[in-house]
């Protein structure tokens, strides 16, 4: 079975982590949310609490298939901060497997060097974050085994678009249906 990683931390935008993680959860792809605050209950940008299923040193990165980092603020600030979790991004990045980002969260990719070259999308005004990269206007933008999201508005097309990547065309289609959402 395919497994991703949602990372949250204090501030994080609740729709693109909780959202992605449903949609991927769906799609049968194993979903596991990780606090690196050091506290299993990490409050969200708005205020709504949520139960991490580990904290940061409590979980085996070994199987990881997918890493994702939702946005909002100060969420991607200290996720961008986070050096155990940028030392992670990059332990993945080599062995080539996905790594997801939405609204500011890319911040973190282009802070690494990983968006260099590469067509990379966020939220308005936090391009200059991406460093090095092609910065484009599209919802969902992926290049490679990068995958970048504008924002909030577009998580069920982020979602669907790192299940495609995960399992395949036909379970995101499904997975869609499902959700009444007009996906591709």
């Amino acid at each position: 079975m395919k497994e991703a990683f949602i990372f949250l931390a204090t501030g994080f935008e609740e729709i693109e982590a909780l959202g992605t993680a449903d949609i991927l959860r769906r799609g049968g792809v194993r979903t596991t949310t990780v606090s690196i605050d050091g506290n299993m209950r990490v409050m969200g940008a708005h205020n709504i609490p949520v139960i991490a299923d580990y904290v940061f040193e409590d979980a085996d990165y070994s199987t990881a298939d997918a890493l994702i980092l939702p946005g909002g603020i100060p969420g991607s600030n200290h996720l961008n901060t986070c050096t155990r979790l940028k030392e992670l991004v990059m332990e993945k990045y080599k062995e080539d497997k996905i790594l997801a980002a939405i609204c500011a969260g890319p911040m973190v990719l282009g802070g690494l060097g990983l968006l260099k070259g590469r067509k990379a999308t966020c939220f308005p005004y936090f391009e200059p974050t991406m460093i090095g990269a092609t910065p484009t206007d599209n919802g969902v933008e992926q290049d490679g085994n990068i995958i970048t999201c504008k924002g909030p508005g577009f998580v069920f097309d982020f979602g669907l678009t790192i299940l495609r990547e995960l399992r395949d065309e036909e379970i995101a289609q499904e997975v869609a249906a499902a959700l009444l959402v007009n996906y591709r």
